[in-house]
């Protein structure tokens, strides 16, 4: 929390295009050219015996994977995060695709905010590549020089540009204004490698020209709500008075949308919050039988339960709540999940657990997606709490999610882990 009566600055900070500059480290050759991630490892760029590399293009690709992220030249094209590989091999088939590499991205992530520390300390971690940071207590950014008052807010961001490039080799965007709100809106206005710092003077000119869609908390939904209204621009919405938008959208919702309209926002800069639950789940190249194609399913699972386990243990975590993800060929998506009497880090318990779990599916259908969750977290150094006797229900008989109650479906093979 920032000292009282001192001027407010937060700042966002976006890496650019995160997955894809971290491969064109390791394949500089690439640079300036439409890259896209999201291939399979068969896509691994093939190296020849002179040391050159050959590259997998969009235009081979057959399959239903999407695009994880892609360079800002392959951006140009029209491809995006989130887009099926196919639609987008029709937009930009030459575009090399390679796969994605998690655990160099969350290593990356790890020395970037690192680096990030060694000057503002006060940092809210938002997911692999984006921070904010709470710059308000940093005398340097009270500095004025000459007649600029901000030249010492801009002078602190760029130190932070700086020591980031440094330790990582990445351009980062930042933006820099008195809430969290506006600074996510300004780390964009000015992509790639930007340093945007507002005030709410700035609001008529740099935000309120700008589409509703672009604050943070406005959805598709409420887009099209707005957009129905006539209200398209951040500018149309801040014309508004709160008691009309309260009136379409809500005491809360409608009050909060006049106030983001106008650049209002207190929320703080968390600097730590604990995780709710801890998954992995995987989309298949092709629908998968339950039956016919149980071993391939199987080692799937268990990579899964592997996984998951794998980063309890990094984070320091452990769950007592054990859940799985099923999505069919028809798109509907089944969860299930039991609850274990003391909390588990363990591959094992969790693939024995989340095999329960799939008995209680039904199989009928084939499988496009897997996930394993791991729920109910406590910290993995903490005492661990006594095991929790069955609770009754009203009706005086224990829960149906126990393990020796769990309804089964025996004449389906299912691929859980053999007895």
């Amino acid at each position: 929390m920032h000292s009282p009566g001192r001027q407010r600055w937060i700042a966002h900070l976006d890496m650019d295009a995160f997955y894809a500059s971290v491969e064109l480290l390791r394949y500089p050759e690439l640079r300036g050219l439409p890259v896209v991630i999201g291939g399979r490892r068969a896509h691994q760029p093939e190296e020849s015996s002179d040391g050159s590399r050959r590259y997998a293009r969009l235009r081979d690709y057959a399959g239903r994977g999407v695009i994880t992220t892609a360079t800002y030249p392959a951006r140009a094209y029209g491809v995006h995060s989130g887009m099926g590989l196919m639609k987008a091999a029709q937009l930009a088939p030459d575009a090399v695709l390679l796969p994605a590499d998690f655990d160099a991205y969350r290593a990356m992530s790890r020395r970037f905010k690192a680096a990030v520390a060694e000057i503002a300390p006060v940092i809210e971690d938002r997911g692999i590549d984006e921070i904010y940071i709470d710059l308000s207590d940093l005398p340097a950014v009270h500095e004025v020089l000459g007649h600029d008052p901000l030249a010492g807010v801009r002078a602190v961001a760029q130190e932070i540009r700086n020591n980031v490039r440094a330790a990582t080799g990445l351009t980062c965007s930042i933006g820099v204004t008195p809430n969290k709100l506006l600074s996510k809106i300004a780390s964009e206005l000015d992509k790639p490698d930007g340093l945007t710092v507002l005030t709410l003077q700035d609001l008529p000119t740099r935000i309120w020209p700008l589409p509703v869609r672009r604050i943070n908390g406005i959805g598709p939904k409420a887009g099209a709500k707005l957009e129905a209204l006539g209200i398209r621009s951040i500018g149309e919405l801040a014309q508004r008075e709160p008691a009309w938008l309260i009136e379409r959208f809500g005491r809360s919702y409608g009050q909060w949308l006049y106030e983001a309209s106008h650049g209002l926002d207190e929320r703080p800069v968390v600097t730590h919050s604990e995780p709710v639950s801890i998954s992995r789940e995987t989309t298949f190249e092709r629908d998968l039988h339950a039956v016919r194609d149980r071993a391939q399913l199987s080692a799937i699972f268990t990579r899964l339960a592997q996984q998951v386990a794998e980063d309890l243990q990094r984070k320091g975590y452990r769950g007592r709540t054990i859940g799985i993800k099923l999505r069919f060929e028809d798109f509907r998506t089944v969860t299930r999940d039991q609850t274990l009497p003391a909390p588990t880090a363990d591959a094992v318990a969790i693939r024995r657990a989340a095999g329960l779990c799939l008995k209680r599916v039904d199989f009928s259908k084939r499988l496009r997606l897997l996930g394993i969750r791991v729920g109910s977290l406590s910290r993995a150094d903490a005492p661990a709490p006594a095991p929790r006797a069955a609770r009754k229900t009203a009706a005086g008989a224990a829960p149906a999610t126990t393990q020796a109650q769990l309804p089964t479906q025996p004449e389906l093979p299912l691929f859980d882990a053999p007895a």
